[in-house]
């Protein structure tokens, strides 16, 4: 068996997809394997979220990196890195905060995660390989941000981000291959109007609507133009990150210039729902609005996907908390919400414990980090949400994908439709 004691930990300051620096952590271990990982940054965070630890001036991270090179280093030392429970617990307990507040969660993840790899790489194995323990996996269905909005767009339109799913796809290749035939319809859509301005900070169109519906009719229409059935072929996600735009059960719609509570916000979702083929939301209600959470679900959770986000941060205690009040019926999993791999894990276990869906996420401010893709992927999760279909921060991710599903070969399995909960939770 190789000697998995961590001998070095080393921590250093990189960039990320939106030029601002973020944590780099690399693991060696005495029998010569190692492993690297890259922190990811969200520009839409919820309140409850572990801390992104940056320096006076705001954006630095010389504070975090010293953070890994110093105690972090120290105390991990002569640890055994295949034990990743034991590293995460001992990080938890080195910080002492609730929420990474003394270490950042920029550091615990980049430390966490580099230990996993360093783990797989000492056994020889592919990260999923090694996370999946002989269990059989699936590739995961794909959520792609086809126009990006909310705070990955100026605000330009309040939705933050507007997604497809392949739901015809009988692999993740093929979920792809639509995927790029809706992306490049929906530039032309774009380009036709004098519509054309870019891409937002995922790699999604820039947004030039009059209006979130609006930005919805086109993404149909885009759809449409790239040969497939909207809804039955594929379908909508939507993020609506309602904590950007609402508090204490009130929302302000910018773009509109119309406020509404959170009865009147359920009503203006469940009409989306009812009028366009939208299978999946994410925080339609702000983080705050727990009554106005449970409604939405109540109404809509037998027919459609609905996530919690900032709702739930990769906590599972929020999670098994919204289990219990029926307020959503699919997690979204960030392994930086939390800090650890092991608190990332909690979460997930959980949520499919109850038969929700899971989808394993980047951020907005992401790198050539590769990690989710096999933690989606080894853990089974059934749904992975990476950005657009550009930017090579994304891009590398669906790729690696790709040569996962190469991989397995005549054993690779896709999850698609099947991955999405629709009426589990109400079954349990």
């Amino acid at each position: 068996m190789p000697d998995t004691t961590i001998t070095r930990i080393t921590g250093r300051r990189v960039w990320d997809s939106r030029g601002w620096p973020t944590v780099e952590a690399e693991i060696e271990l005495a029998c010569g394997a190692h492993g690297r990982a890259i922190a990811p940054a969200g520009a839409s965070r919820g309140a409850r979220e572990a801390v992104d630890l940056r320096d006076a001036d705001g954006t630095g991270v010389k504070d975090a990196v010293a953070n890994v090179n110093g105690p972090i280093a120290t105390a991990l030392a002569g640890m055994d890195a295949s034990q990743q429970a034991d590293i995460d617990r001992a990080l938890i307990a080195l910080d002492g905060t609730p929420n990474k507040a003394r270490l950042g969660a920029n550091a615990t993840v980049a430390v966490s995660l580099a230990t996993l790899h360093a783990a797989a790489d000492a056994q020889g194995l592919p990260l999923f390989r090694y996370l999946a323990q002989g269990k059989p996996v699936r590739l995961p269905l794909p959520e792609i941000q086809i126009f990006g909005g909310g705070a990955h767009a100026g605000r330009r339109i309040d939705i933050q981000d507007l997604m497809v799913m392949a739901l015809a796809a009988k692999s993740f290749d093929e979920a792809l291959e639509m995927t790029a035939r809706v992306y490049h319809a929906a530039g032309e859509l774009m380009r036709d109007a004098g519509k054309l301005r870019g891409v937002a900070d995922e790699g999604g169109w820039w947004p030039e609507f009059g209006s979130n519906e609006e930005a919805i009719e086109t993404l149909v229409r885009a759809i449409a133009r790239a040969g497939f059935v909207p809804g039955d072929e594929v379908a909508i996600s939507l993020d609506i990150a309602a904590s950007e735009f609402g508090s204490g059960g009130h929302y302000r719609l910018g773009l509109e210039g119309r406020s509404l509570d959170s009865d009147g916000m359920c009503e203006m979702l469940l009409g989306w729902l009812h009028r366009y083929p939208i299978v999946s939301v994410e925080d339609p209600l702000a983080e705050d609005d727990r009554a106005g959470m449970m409604r939405f679900t109540a109404a809509a959770g037998q027919r459609v996907q609905i996530i919690g986000d900032d709702y739930l941060t990769t906590s599972a205690e929020r999670v098994q908390a919204a289990i219990a009040d029926h307020a959503c019926n699919a997690v979204l999993l960030k392994p930086n919400q939390c800090g650890t791999v092991t608190e990332t894990r909690a979460a997930l276990d959980l949520a499919k414990a109850a038969g929700w869906g899971c989808i394993v996420s980047a951020r907005s401010g992401e790198t050539e980090d590769l990690s989710i893709v096999h933690l989606a992927t080894g853990w089974d999760a059934g749904q992975l949400k990476v950005g657009s279909f550009a930017r090579s921060e994304r891009m590398a991710k669906w790729n690696e994908a790709l040569r996962i599903e190469e991989m397995l070969g005549i054993d690779a399995r896709f999850a698609g439709r099947a991955a999405l909960p629709l009426t589990k939770l109400w079954l349990c």
